[in-house]
């Protein structure tokens, strides 16, 4: 199964690539995890440049599709043409997640109808003004979709994906591997605390591969 991590120019650092590792934790050999871009090259806000690991060709195929925030998802939102690339999202056959003004990207997509969602501060009014409720909360999913406020809150939507596709246990695993020594219980037991209430109860509805 695929899982893409789409990002593109001006991404935030800390939603891509914590994704990313956390992601690679699963050492399977049908899981690939891929930086997804729209071109072959992304700069990051603070001027980090990274080689995409696949396009957005791929993107209907994939099992699950996180999207990272970055300062220029505004003007992303506003590209008719890229926006109808990622039309292909489908949240009937494959996970959804996005992380703060990733979240603006689903809205604008028509993903989030009467779904609400979380977002960091910044872009929470933005997120209003396209008609979704946001949740002063760092994580919140519905079937297939799930939302994230906050940087650091991009291990909660790894976490999640992690559970759903190969079970809670592996998500427990990935995460008490990159949590700060001493920490460690208390870091997974609140990570678990946000994603369990939308976990229970949840049959794994995803049937997309690659």
């Amino acid at each position: 199964m695929h899982l893409a991590i789409l990002t593109f120019d001006g991404f935030n650092e800390l939603d891509s690539l914590i994704a990313l590792g956390i992601l690679n934790r699963i050492k399977r050999p049908d899981w690939r995890v891929s930086l997804m871009a729209p071109t072959p090259w992304v700069t990051s806000m603070n001027g980090v440049r990274l080689e995409r690991q696949a396009d957005l060709e791929d993107l209907a195929e994939c099992t699950a599709v996180l999207v990272g925030s970055g300062r220029r998802t505004r003007e992303i939102v506003q590209d008719e043409a890229l926006m109808a690339q990622l039309a292909v999202l489908d949240p009937a056959r494959q996970l959804i997640g996005a992380q703060c003004s990733g979240t603006l990207l689903l809205a604008r997509l028509g993903l989030l109808d009467g779904v609400p969602g979380c977002t960091d501060l910044t872009t929470k009014p933005w997120v209003q003004e396209a008609g979704i409720e946001v949740l002063e909360q760092p994580f919140f999913a519905r079937g297939n979709l799930a939302t994230a406020g906050g940087c650091l809150a991009s291990s909660y939507l790894a976490a999640w994906a992690i559970a759903r596709l190969v079970g809670r246990d592996a998500a427990v695993e990935a995460l008490h591997y990159v949590a700060p020594v001493g920490e460690k219980s208390d870091y997974v037991a609140r990570a678990l605390g946000n994603i369990d209430p939308y976990l229970s109860h949840q049959p794994l509805e995803v049937t997309a591969s690659c």
